[in-house]
C-alpha cells in the first residue's frame, strides 16, 4: 500500500477543491423537492462547476472494463446504493437521493455526498439516512494518528448492525488527492486495531452505504448503476477527512452543510 501523505501545499489546495465540492450541494440543494429530474440536477451541478471555476471528476470517468460514466454527478434513488447515472425521470414525494460530488480544482479531487429527502419521506427513509449520517460521524470521530483504519470499519459496522441495518462490502472509502482513487482502502466494516495506522497527512474519504435490508448488491446492465438486490432503501453520506496532529479536520464542509449530530459537538 502507498499512502500519499499530502504536504502543506497539498493540504491548502485539498482545503479549497473539497470546500468547493460541497458548495456545489449547497447550490443544488434548494432545487431538489418533487418533480425535477436527476437530469436537471446534474445540469444544476455543471452550471455551478463552471461558475466556481471547477470541472467534474465523473463525466468521461472510465476505469478498466467499465463504460465512460455520463454523468457530472451521481445521482442514487431509492433501493440505488451508489453510481446511478441522472435521467429523466421526476422524482416524486418520499423518494430519498443521494447526490455525489467530485469537483477537480488545479489538479486536486474534492470528494463529497449528501443524502436528500423528497417531501414527506416514510419513518423507514427517514431513519435510515439519519443513521447513515450517525455511523459516518462516528468513523470519522476514529481519525487521529496512531489510529488504525480498522477503528473506523469498526465502529461503523457495530453501529448500524446494532440498528438493525446493513453495510455494503463492495464499496468503500478511498484516499484522495491528485488522483480521483488513492490508497488506502477505507472499510466500513471490520476489526478494530487492524489495518494501516493513520499518519497525518492522509487524507481519505469516509462514505458508508447502508441498507434497510440484506447487504447483498447487484450492477445493472449499464455498467455503473448498484441497487439493493432485496430491493430495501439505501442511504449513503460522505466526507472528505485529513488526519491532523492531533485528531482530524473535515474538508468537505461549507456553509450549508448539514450540522454535525450532537453528539460530535459534545
Amino acid at each position: 500500500m502507498s499512502i500519499i501523505i499530502k504536504d502543506a501545499a497539498g493540504i491548502a489546495a485539498m482545503r479549497e477543491a473539497c470546500r468547493l465540492a460541497s458548495e456545489v450541494l449547497d447550490a443544488i440543494t434548494p432545487h431538489i423537492r418533487p418533480g425535477i429530474t436527476t437530469l436537471e440536477i446534474d445540469r444544476l451541478a455543471a452550471q455551478h462547476m463552471q461558475q466556481q471555476g471547477t470541472r467534474s471528476a465523473t463525466i468521461g470517468y472510465q476505469p478498466p472494463g467499465y463504460p465512460p460514466y455520463p454523468g457530472h454527478v451521481c445521482t442514487s434513488v431509492n433501493h440505488v446504493v451508489c453510481h446511478g447515472i441522472p435521467n429523466e425521470r421526476p422524482l416524486k414525494k418520499g423518494d430519498v437521493l443521494n447526490v455525489d460530488v467530485t469537483v477537480i480544482k488545479d489538479g486536486w479531487f474534492g470528494d463529497t455526498s449528501r443524502m436528500f429527502e423528497l417531501g414527506e419521506c416514510s419513518v423507514a427513509a427517514r431513519r435510515l439516512s439519519r443513521l447513515t449520517y450517525e455511523a459516518m460521524w462516528l468513523g470519522i470521530m476514529q481519525v487521529r494518528p496512531g489510529a488504525r483504519l480498522g477503528d473506523i470499519g469498526h465502529v461503523i459496522q457495530k453501529f448500524a448492525e446494532g440498528h438493525g441495518l446493513s453495510v455494503v462490502r463492495e464499496y468503500c472509502g478511498h484516499g484522495v488527492g491528485q488522483s480521483f482513487h488513492e490508497d488506502p482502502q477505507v472499510l466500513h466494516y471490520g476489526k478494530a486495531g487492524t489495518g494501516e495506522e493513520l499518519e497525518p497527512g492522509m487524507i481519505f474519504t469516509i462514505e458508508p452505504m447502508i441498507n434497510l435490508g440484506r447487504h447483498d448488491v447487484k450492477s445493472l446492465g449499464d455498467g455503473w448503476t448498484v441497487v439493493t438486490k432485496d430491493h430495501s432503501l439505501s442511504a449513503q453520506w460522505e466526507h472528505s477527512v485529513l488526519v491532523t496532529p492531533t485528531g482530524y479536520e473535515v474538508l468537505t464542509l461549507s456553509a450549508g452543510s448539514p450540522p454535525p449530530p450532537d453528539f460530535v459537538k459534545a
